[in-house]
């Protein structure tokens, strides 16, 4: 399969050919990547990588994410074969692909990943010795690296007097569209290439019913007072379209600006995690406070097992769980509520649950995945104070009273069927709170 894809990519790229690589931005409008390809060369080429490194890691070979990635190439090669031209998709390490083709230039966006750097870093190598232009491109962010930084020019850590600068910063230079539109005669013009199957890649269709790409306008106008209940659909269900750039971050920025300050701190949070993240790429796997790390877990494997298939005997934690297991989604408070019980209930390391996310959400994103799990715990930098401890119930009462999200994912809830709660919430609060205090004296 690779192989094919080597001879293949060196019959359509030639000393002519500039590519646009494609990666979390698969879309082809306002694009600051693409466009700029496209402004500045002729016979531009788009070309994805599925990237053995991280499909290699996958144990789920029905990952509903990489059939997003899949549906989502398909839409972009029916738009660029509308224009004359085609997507090249091939399966392989991005470093050996590269090894074997000689283009003009290799445009592409920013990643901001601890894997993403230093893979780009070793592709930049390989075209430099070849005198191939690289250029990236900020595209999936409004602010990253030093653009919102306090006035000594040290990162901020706490999420507030971030936003409050974001905010001072945005202006219209920071939310224009990139009109890439206007140069899509710069494609180069080829016949369409097949894209590979999901099968040939070594996974398998799984029938997910993804969120639509639509940014629903009525749902942001009344996100500051629906967000919270989760039997609503009082969220945009965007994440996994903001995760893959299937839409523009700065396209939603300039509607929430207008419709709700609310929704716009939450798009400020994900610029918030993936700056933390650039700046403090320890805590991949480290607690970003170190004295955290002292913390004598439980980490009981039948309990972990429990609460990944929802069966705590805590209804709203249960509910959560099964959604996301069934879905790949799983509503933002309730994300709050698993994880504190998680973590404070049974005493269990935030990185387990953490990476249980990884492997089931449709919109993982490290950078904001690992910046709500070290929130729920207390050990990030912007955290709740470790004595907050989730009661689920009353959690349940505030924001599922009549039980409707509950009875659509744990049916047996409230009959003689559901299982007892595996454990007593006044018992582990104590417990936790035990734990946390040793730690950190």
């Amino acid at each position: 399969m690779k192989n094919n894809h080597h001879t293949l990519a060196q019959q359509v790229v030639d000393r002519q050919t500039t590519i646009f690589w494609f990666r979390r931005d698969l879309r082809l409008e306002d694009n600051a990547g693409l466009f700029h390809a496209l402004r500045n060369n002729e016979h531009v080429l788009p070309v994805f990588i599925f990237d053995t490194v991280i499909l290699d890691e996958l144990e789920d070979k029905f990952d509903k994410r990489v059939d997003f990635i899949h549906q989502s190439l398909l839409h972009l090669q029916q738009q660029l074969e509308a224009l004359g031209s085609s997507l090249l998709v091939v399966y392989d390490n991005p470093v050996h692909f590269y090894k074997s083709i000689h283009p003009k230039a290799v445009y592409t966006n920013h990643d901001y990943e601890p894997y993403a750097i230093s893979r780009d870093a070793a592709v930049q190598k390989i075209l430099e010795a070849k005198q191939v232009t690289f250029k990236t491109f900020k595209d999936q962010v409004i602010f990253e690296k030093q653009e919102v930084v306090k006035d000594n020019g040290e990162p901020y850590t706490i999420f507030t007097p971030y936003s409050k600068k974001w905010k001072a910063t945005l202006n219209a230079f920071y939310m224009k569209s990139y009109p890439s539109e206007k140069y899509f005669d710069s494609f180069k013009k080829i016949s369409p290439i097949a894209i590979p199957s999901l099968q040939d890649i070594g996974f398998e269709e799984t029938h997910a019913i993804f969120p639509e790409r639509v940014v629903k306008i009525s749902v942001i106008e009344k996100y500051d007072k629906q967000r919270d209940f989760p039997a609503m659909a009082g969220t945009t269900r965007l994440s996994i379209h903001l995760r893959f750039g299937t839409v523009s971050i700065r396209k939603l920025v300039q509607i929430a600006k207008r419709r709700n300050e609310v929704w716009l701190n939450e798009l400020i949070w994900r610029d918030f995690y993936a700056m933390i993240l650039y700046h403090f790429p320890t805590v991949v796997t480290k607690a970003f406070k170190p004295a955290y790390d002292n913390i004598a877990w439980k980490n009981d494997p039948n309990d972990f097992q429990r609460w990944c298939d929802g069966q705590t005997g805590y209804p709203i934690v249960d509910a959560g769980m099964r959604e996301l297991n069934e879905t790949g989604f799983m509503h933002n408070r309730v994300r709050m509520i698993v994880a504190s019980f998680l973590t404070k209930h049974l005493l269990i390391d935030w990185r387990w649950g953490e990476a249980y996310f990884a492997k089931k959400l449709l919109d993982y994103d490290l950078a904001s995945n690992n910046g709500g799990w070290q929130w729920a715990a207390g050990s990030g930098c912007d955290a709740a104070p470790y004595f907050r401890v989730f009661n689920p119930e009353l959690q349940t009462e505030k924001f599922d009273a009549d039980w409707k999200y509950i009875r659509k994912w744990v049916p047996e809830a409230g009959t003689p069927e559901y299982i007892a709660p595996m454990v007593n919430h006044k018992m582990a609060r104590d417990r936790v709170l035990h734990a946390y205090k040793t730690a950190l004296e």
